[in-house]
């Protein structure tokens, strides 16, 4: 039947019967596009016929490969290669961190995006659509990760309004954060009295532009403050350029990806020549790739190492799902894995050299201006005879100091000195504090506040500092598009409305949530929602999409389904992977998450203007109860739909799979037949041979519909439970022709 012809009121005809058959067993075992080995006519032998996908289902698809692979690294590669991984390096080994990091990537990370990548290929449905096939009584799984990608979108967005605010700020020379301002207080007889402000003296100039005139901050988070208005319009403006980005679906952020995922690179090259051309660079990335291997036998390093792969990939956001569901059947999606994990690697790698380059010029600096302050106090306590010239070697000018000179005035007085010398408040001047000082930070201290004070100091610093917050512009825009798309795509996919409208409905009420977020105590909001809205909700979620692929779906059949769709077998180490690996580490992870969760205290970090300086505070009553909800809202889809589809309260969610599935499956239902394990995961034959018979062979599906167990995981049947008795699937419901669906 022509897809588009009309169809005539008539007494339902054989195929049409089958194909609504079809419709309700279309969870018991996925049927592939093209062939199936699995299909075997009546008599054994035979070679399975060629089913041929429908061109065209109404689903949009990708303009090129290029523009997917560039979707899926912007996706994944963000803010966090650039602010949180070289941190965590600095911190938990240097170069030893690496080693844990790497391990954890191949044995979590990439065989995990490789089964997102897989199901949203496959099924061709967002991350709803994905696990209501998969197990409707898990379908919460693509519910829970929209409610996370909503969170996450939330105060995500805001950072990006940050860096838009601070793009704008560049275009000044020299730059407004380079010197704290001078107040003016009164006159005198000779004139104005002038004074620097005290808040920025007490701490620094960028410090002080961040939380004062940036944020303009409250001391606590209980005190709102009102709008920012400053931080309000560039809010509207972030979301008005992701709406921009994502408002055709991936015919508008296909074409964005191209410059928002490549630009990032051309600037962190940038930023590396310069770099390496600063004195002191090469001590920040010694200092970095310093390798402490006793690091490595601490369990903390691990579980952030763990942590960190978990989220560099953007795993359980459905952003990969939603991305990959626009794909060809027969696109490598296991090649796309392996890529683009190792391009977010790469990324982290080149971030950190970056980062620790400018971080040891601007160590260099900090240590000559301690070594120059310290040596005009000896010169003024010589002068005042509180110490003897005769202490100065000769070859040391106290006018002109070296690093190597001072560190040898500063030990011989200390030796001479010893009982009175803590009096004389000399200070060491260690390169290697410095070092430490200025990696010690995270987040946004490092892009706002120790990054951009390193810049003050290059030549042509705003030409600098335009090009590194318009880098962060994008690498914020790449992952707002990847989590706006796993928000849109599995609801176009439930709901016929139109894109356009809802995609700007989405950003206006994004916006107004986003309000929370730009009154002066807002960035508190955005440390909680960061913190609690997604660290345990999607490390459930993934752990949950594991084990509903692995052991309620079957790891032994959904490598079938990968041979299948990809004309070659995956490597048997993913079956072991996905079915007892991943699963035990995630299992680890969550308890480690849990156990941390519970032993430190939930608190934030605030700004107190008086002491010009941060001090850790416990959350308020309402406030814990905020976290506490963010947790268990993002939580709570899994639950509720499980119980709902348990006792038949909702309907599976069948009749929103994907076209080309029902078509299929239409003439492969009666044919699909169980192989045995070791014949498609060890090799025992080849496609398209018809398996052996006896009395050994069960099927999966027989003609009658009747079924049976894997040996090696639940069927789907399990996990239906009753759900195929409920109203939407009964006998009695006349048979309708099965219409293409459009996410439009």
């Amino acid at each position: 039947m022509p897809k588009n012809s009309k169809v005539t009121q008539r007494e339902p005809s054989h195929e049409q019967v089958t194909e609504s058959v079809a419709d309700l067993l279309a969870h018991e075992e996925p049927p592939d596009y093209k062939s199936s080995s699995l299909n075997v006519g009546p008599a054994a032998g035979k070679r399975a016929p060629q089913i041929e996908a429908p061109e065209n289902d109404g689903r949009p698809a990708w303009n090129s490969k290029l523009q997917y692979i560039l979707a899926q690294v912007g996706f994944s590669v963000g803010l966090g290669n650039v602010w949180r991984f070289p941190y965590l390096c600095q911190k938990n080994g240097g170069g030893a961190y690496l080693v844990p990091y790497f391990i954890l990537l191949l044995i979590i990370g990439i065989p995990l995006f490789f089964l997102e990548l897989a199901v949203g290929q496959k099924i061709r449905r967002g991350s709803i659509g994905v696990w209501n096939y998969v197990c409707p009584r898990l379908g919460g799984i693509g519910m829970s990760s929209l409610m996370v990608c909503g969170f996450v979108g939330l105060y995500y967005n805001v950072i990006i309004g940050w860096s838009i605010f601070y793009f704008f700020q560049s275009f000044q020379y020299p730059l407004p954060w380079s010197e704290c301002p001078i107040r003016k207080n009164g006159t005198t007889a000779s004139g104005h009295f002038h004074f620097v402000e005290p808040e920025c003296d007490k701490s620094s100039a960028t410090t002080y532009f961040w939380y004062r005139q940036t944020l303009n901050t409250t001391s606590t988070i209980a005190e709102s403050g009102g709008l920012n208005v400053k931080m309000t319009l560039s809010l509207l403006v972030a979301w008005i350029i992701v709406c921009l980005a994502v408002i055709k679906g991936i015919a508008s952020s296909g074409k964005v990806m191209y410059f928002s995922s490549l630009f990032p690179y051309v600037v962190l090259f940038c930023f590396m020549v310069r770099g390496l051309m600063l004195k002191g660079s090469m001590d920040g990335i010694a200092h970095m790739f310093t390798p402490k291997l006793e690091k490595m036998l601490e369990p903390q390093v691990w579980r952030e190492a763990a942590t960190q792969v978990f989220f560099a990939l953007g795993l359980g956001f459905g952003g990969v799902i939603a991305f990959s569901s626009y794909n060809k059947m027969d696109n490598n999606c296991h090649f796309d894995a392996m890529l683009v994990s190792f391009i977010n690697f790469f990324t982290s790698i080149l971030a950190t050299l970056v980062v620790f380059a400018v971080l040891g010029f601007k160590a260099n600096i900090m240590n000559e201006k301690c070594v120059a302050e310290n040596g005009e106090k000896i010169l003024g306590y010589i002068n005042s005879n509180v110490l003897s010239h005769d202490l100065i070697p000769p070859h040391v000018n106290l006018s002109h100091l070296t690093m190597s000179d001072y560190a040898e005035v500063y030990s011989v007085i200390k030796t001479v000195k010893e009982d009175g010398f803590a009096q004389l408040g000399l200070e060491p001047c260690l390169l290697e504090d410095e070092l430490n000082k200025v990696s010690a930070v995270q987040g946004t201290g490092l892009a706002f506040i120790a990054f951009t004070e390193a810049m003050t100091h290059f030549p042509a610093s705003p030409f600098w500092s335009v090009m590194f917050f318009f880098m962060l512009i994008n690498l914020g825009l790449g992952s707002m598009i990847g989590t706006m798309t796993g928000i849109t795509t599995p609801v176009l996919d439930a709901y016929k409305v139109q894109k356009e409208l809802f995609t700007v409905c989405c950003c206006i009420v994004a916006f107004l949530c986003g309000l929370l977020f730009v009154q002066r105590s807002g960035n508190y909001f955005v440390t909680m929602f960061d913190d609690y809205s997604a660290g345990l909700p999607l490390t459930v979620v993934v752990i949950l999409e594991n084990l509903s692929v692995a052991w309620i779906y079957g790891t032994k059949r959904f490598m079938q389904d990968l041979e299948d769709m990809l004309g070659f077998r995956p490597s048997i180490i993913y079956f072991y992977l996905w079915k007892y690996v991943s699963p035990i580490c995630l299992i680890v992870l969550i308890s480690a998450t849990v156990i941390e969760m519970t032993i430190s205290p939930p608190g934030y970090n605030a700004w107190v203007q008086e002491l010009a300086q941060e001090r850790f505070q416990s959350y308020p009553p309402w406030a814990l109860v905020m976290c506490f909800a963010l947790i268990v809202l993002a939580m709570l889809p899994l639950p509720v739909v499980f119980v709902a589809r348990h006792f038949n309260l909702m309907t599976d969610g069948s009749n929103k799979l994907s076209v080309s599935y029902r078509k299929s499956m239409m003439k492969d239902i009666s044919s699909l037949e169980e192989q045995d394990e070791a014949r498609f995961i060890l090799g025992g034959a080849k496609l398209g041979d018809a398996p052996p018979s006896g009395p050994g062979r069960r099927p999966y599906v027989t003609p009658r519909g009747n079924t049976s167990l894997d040996p090696n995981s639940l069927s789907p049947n399990v996990c239906y439970g009753t759900s195929y008795q409920n109203a939407a699937i009964s006998p009695t419901t006349p048979t309708t022709p099965v219409t293409p669906e459009s996410d439009s």
